[in-house]
């Protein structure tokens, strides 16, 4: 009877996996089938933005090689936290007033009108559960090269060391709204809007998504993070909509606190 059971769940988690598979390739056939691309897009992001994004990159590169060299030393504070929370913020206002001075309608060009919030939100649930098997099938891969189990990211880390509700309340705020809504404006409509500009949507996607993984300083889950930051860029170029994104972002942030705080009902 176990025998069975275990093929069950074989055969189960291969369908989900050739399902993700096959949702994420008629994203990206239908992208392809569009052509050249976003016009609007392409004759709004200019020089100006690739000097910005090139500082930018830096500065992700720069912090992901900090936090790299500091892995295990860093003691968690609620100051620390909310440091985090205003230069997150920071770099949100940073980027959207670059635009506002140079008179780019940001809103329009994101999308953020053009799908209304529940479409958005059940649009990002399912783009989400379809790439679940592909973050799993990424996390194993790595598990088999580095030859270690799957260890925990710094949000899961942050979250356990955590001592106070106060500081879990503040961990939850990061990571459900600070963070969908900073990470996916900067690096899916803004990096990624820039190098597909010059670059093409291929190395758009490619760069963006390393820098993704890079920025969250982690070795052990940087194959799922870049799986998740291409399955979060595929999902914006095909919605046009960064709200889908940030849908998705959120929806994953939120189900890895609900694992942690429900360790009983949902696995770790």
């Amino acid at each position: 009877m176990d025998g069975f059971f275990t093929a069950l769940a074989a055969a189960t988690n291969a369908l989900l996996l050739l399902g993700g598979i096959y949702i994420y390739l008629s994203l990206v056939r239908q992208i392809n089938a569009r052509g050249g691309g976003d016009t609007a897009t392409e004759k709004t992001f200019g020089l100006p933005d690739v000097f910005l994004g090139g500082a930018l990159a830096t500065l992700f590169a720069l912090n992901a090689a900090t936090a790299g060299a500091q892995a295990g030393k860093v003691v968690l504070s609620t100051a620390d936290l909310l440091a985090n929370a205003a230069i997150s913020l920071g770099l949100f206002v940073l980027v959207a007033a670059f635009l506002q001075i140079r008179r780019i309608n940001v809103s329009s060009l994101a999308g953020f009108t053009k799908l209304g919030f529940w479409r958005a939100t059940v649009t990002g649930g399912i783009l989400l559960f379809a790439a679940y098997p592909l973050l799993f099938l990424a996390d194993i891969i790595t598990q088999r090269v580095l030859g270690a189990p799957s260890t925990k990211q710094s949000i899961v880390e942050l979250f356990n060391d955590s001592q106070t509700l106060q500081q879990r309340v503040i961990i939850i705020v990061l990571a459900v709204a600070i963070a969908p809504l900073v990470e996916e404006f900067v690096f899916r409509f803004y990096l990624y809007g820039m190098l597909r500009r010059y670059a093409g949507r291929l190395v758009g996607l490619v760069v963006n998504s390393i820098l993704f993984a890079a920025v969250h300083a982690h070795i052990p889950s940087a194959a799922p993070l870049f799986v998740l930051g291409a399955c979060f860029t595929l999902a914006y170029e095909w919605s046009g909509s960064i709200l889908v994104a940030m849908t998705m972002h959120a929806l994953f942030n939120s189900l890895t606190l609900t694992a942690l705080a429900f360790p009983e009902l949902l696995p770790q």
